[in-house]
């Protein structure tokens, strides 16, 4: 039986999505190709607002963390740590040999500008890597505020993971003053896993080439160099997700960036106050919770893993809580193409099954 996903990705991908795949294979050297990759990038840039770079990497997002740090990082950079995902990424800075301080907010609470501020001042850093929207505590950080704060620092390059939050709430990579921004397409662009979408400025491309070892396969340069021209790729891509991401862009784009974000809120808000409604509590700081994962505290001690196989049973699925928060928490994602009508059937059912008043 199919199970309908409320996770946090990969999310729920519509059949007709799927079938977009079902294309027959062309070369990636074909005139074909970069007719496709040039339409898939125009429709990126015109949903996010943008006339950066935009480069699509067939990978999960981990490998386009590893790929930012070494084009853009030469000496030391500043990670911001809210949870498990953040936290990998200044591992993966580390783990390529770069040299990175940290600032640290226990799980659930947020980054705020002034913390990011005070280590500025410092004037070490030439790199802030920002995770927009933390999957395992479902925390969304003050991006606009931390951008706009950052214009006071010109010389510093703003780095975001947008992996949960690309297509499920604004990103404005110009006004905001972000010079990389990226997310795989297995989360709120509703596509099945294996592409990266990569915002890059001209300002990180013009730090990228003062950069040694900056590696091959993530080589922003490399990507500039006679592939954006062509609209092709350096290595070869995975054409039959490429085919289901342009079909995607055109419903993204069909229903609306700024209605596509206001979903989101609406479906996070409903959650928010059935969590309460039924005496659990939100395990995100308030005022900082994210549009497309809830992530809810289980204040009644319920058993989260039994609830899934009970799910199961009926075609749905949920997450526990990531890591340390495995059964003190549980996770419902709302994000994609998921529909307020749809997230209230899931709830439903958690209300049968854990016999909720």
């Amino acid at each position: 039986m199919h199970k309908k996903l409320f996770i946090p990705g990969p999310t729920e991908v519509r059949r007709e999505v799927l079938e977009a795949q079902a294309k027959w294979m062309i070369g990636h050297r074909m005139n074909e190709f970069s007719e496709l990759f040039y339409s898939v990038t125009e429709k990126v840039k015109k949903a996010l607002g943008t006339k950066n770079h935009v480069f699509i990497f067939t990978s999960s997002a981990t490998g386009v963390m590893e790929g930012t740090l070494r084009n853009v990082v030469e000496k030391k950079f500043l990670s911001t740590i809210c949870g498990a995902f953040s936290e990998r990424w200044y591992k993966i800075g580390l783990a390529n040999g770069k040299e990175g301080d940290v600032i640290e907010v226990e799980w659930g609470k947020a980054i705020k500008p002034d913390m990011i501020e005070e280590k500025l001042k410092t004037g070490k850093y030439e790199a802030v890597l920002v995770t927009y929207n933390e999957t395992s505590t479902g925390v969304m950080n003050p991006l606009k505020e931390i951008g706009e704060m950052m214009k006071n620092y010109p010389d510093v390059l703003l780095l975001v993971d947008a992996v949960s939050a690309m297509m499920g709430a604004p990103i404005k990579p110009e006004e905001w003053g972000i010079d990389v921004v990226f997310a795989s397409v297995q989360k709120a662009f509703a596509l099945p896993p294996g592409l990266t979408v990569t915002v890059v400025s001209e300002k990180a491309i013009e730090k990228a080439k003062k950069v040694k070892n900056r590696g091959y396969y993530f080589d922003f340069l490399g990507m500039l160099k006679k592939y954006e021209e062509k609209h092709q790729t350096p290595a070869t891509p995975a054409v039959s997700l490429l085919y289901a991401m342009d079909y995607q862009m055109d419903r993204i784009l069909e229903e609306g960036v700024e209605a596509r974000y206001k979903r989101h809120a609406v479906m996070a808000e409903f959650t928010r106050k059935w969590a309460l409604k039924h005496g659990f509590e939100m395990f995100p700081e308030k005022g900082y919770e994210s549009p497309t994962v809830s992530t809810i505290k289980n204040t009644k001690g319920f058993s989260v893993k039994d609830l899934n196989k009970e799910l199961a049973k009926r075609g749905y699925a949920i997450s526990n809580g990531y890591g340390k928060l495995k059964e003190q928490t549980f996770r419902i994602g709302h994000m994609g193409d998921v529909t307020l009508f749809e997230l209230k059937e899931l709830l439903w059912h958690i209300e049968e099954i854990w016999n909720l008043k």
